[in-house]
């Protein structure tokens, strides 16, 4: 019997000690583009809701060959330009940067003001239809309509 406790242990120490030093492997794969993307496709942007800016569309590589990917519309980021995709050439290389935010250093906040209030605001809140000075409104009818 303790033989076994002595094999359970020892197996499971292994165990844990396997599953604790397996490193998570990292895949990645690099495609090399010898093939220049074909001209940029124009399109006609459709007028934009306020708060929304048009992406362009761009060529994107998938498996052996170019597939255009339409623009579209997006919320737009206040503060932030949209920069499209682009193809880079390095070498006989062709690498895609893809597009993005990146902040606008023209950009320049609104500050919004509070609204001040009436030089007399305090003595203009009392002086209203049925209040002031000596008006005291339907309160000495008891509800006799006159």
């Amino acid at each position: 019997m303790k033989i076994n406790n002595v094999v359970r242990n020892l197996s499971l120490s292994l165990l844990v000690v396997a599953c604790t030093s397996v490193v998570p492997a990292f895949a990645q794969v690099n495609i090399n583009i010898r093939i220049a993307p074909p001209a940029q496709v124009v399109e006609v942007a459709p007028s934009m809701a306020p708060g929304h800016v048009w992406v362009p569309g761009h060529w994107a590589w998938h498996d052996d060959r170019y597939v255009w990917i339409r623009g579209r519309t997006v919320v737009q980021r206040v503060g932030y330009i949209w920069v499209p995709d682009r193809w880079e050439q390095r070498g006989q290389t062709y690498y895609r940067n893809p597009g993005r935010w990146e902040r606008d250093t023209n950009y320049k906040p609104v500050k919004v003001k509070k609204a001040k209030k009436p030089k007399h605001w305090e003595n203009d809140k009392h002086d209203g239809p049925g209040k002031g000075k000596g008006n005291k409104g339907n309160k000495g009818n008891k509800g006799k309509g006159h």
